[in-house]
């Protein structure tokens, strides 16, 4: 297939370079020269002539805005247009319109992989927007990861990819606390992490399809330690953390949270519960 890509950062060279080996005929652009050397690309001088060049355009650029600026007044007729930048809901709704007003199909795209997993089974891009333009390219996409098909609303894709980023955040926080806390008796990190950390938390994670359903039917009984007996957990935690000369900046939050929903009355239910405090 012919497929155009502006933009050619990390990621972006990391598709063309993908899609070249998967043989398709790709057309690349950037604002700076020589980003496309040795990519087995064909590079051209103006984002219109990419356009131009490709039914499928691929842009990978650093933001919503950054995608109106490089298309600038470029017609989109007959052209899908396919947005593999990292943005919002409301700003990926706002640019199906725009590239609806300009003719064209709109696809909205969360990488969920790093550029070095571009091509290989681990990595995964969710979609969302027109579903005949993501059944028309869904085979030449699964090149690159494995392809998760949302629904028409243009922001489902953002929205599950920050979900995604949330959890990973979350996770990079309480791994950077509980570093910090070995750390502070000079034991070792890695052996801590490797042997009783990552086991520890994945047996951890085996709970949250359950607090899903629990979430989603409102019912937030518990069998396990309830949110007062978390409430003086995470106090004690604390306090160690003090103890040991480590600032538990990152999971203060999560105190407030949980202090907020015992002060409620709310002592006896399982940690899903705290969901509520969110909305």
């Amino acid at each position: 297939m012919r497929i155009s890509i502006l933009g050619l950062g990390l990621m972006g060279q990391a598709l063309a370079r993908t899609l070249v080996q998967a043989g398709h005929s790709v057309t690349v652009w950037n604002r700076t020269e020589g980003k496309a050397d040795g990519l087995g690309a064909t590079s051209v001088a103006t984002a219109a002539e990419a356009v131009e060049a490709s039914p499928l355009v691929i842009v990978c650029v650093l933001d919503y805005a950054a995608v109106r600026e490089v298309l600038g007044s470029v017609q989109l007729a007959d052209r899908v247009l396919l947005n593999l930048t990292n943005g919002r809901p409301a700003e990926a709704r706002e640019l199906a319109e725009w590239v609806a007003a300009r003719g064209g199909d709109y696809l909205d795209g969360g990488i969920m992989a790093v550029p070095q997993m571009i091509g290989t089974p681990g990595a995964l891009v969710l979609y969302s927007g027109s579903q005949p333009a993501f059944e028309r390219y869904e085979e030449a996409l699964g090149a690159l990861a494995r392809p998760r098909y949302l629904g028409a609303d243009a922001g489902l894709a953002p929205l599950y990819d920050l979900a995604m980023l949330t959890g990973m955040y979350g996770q990079i926080a309480g791994f950077l606390e509980a570093a910090a806390l070995i750390a502070s008796e000079k034991r070792p990190v890695v052996e801590f992490t490797t042997e009783l950390l990552v086991p520890w938390l994945t047996a951890m994670a085996a709970q949250q399809p359950q607090w899903a359903v629990d979430i989603e039917a409102g019912d937030y009984a518990t069998d396990v330690s309830n949110l007062e007996v978390n409430r003086v957990g995470m106090d004690n935690l604390l306090r160690a953390f003090e103890d040991q000369g480590v600032k538990p900046d990152l999971l203060l939050p999560m105190k407030d949270v949980l202090d907020r929903r015992v002060a409620g009355g709310h002592g006896a239910e399982g940690l899903s519960s705290l969901i509520e405090e969110l909305h």
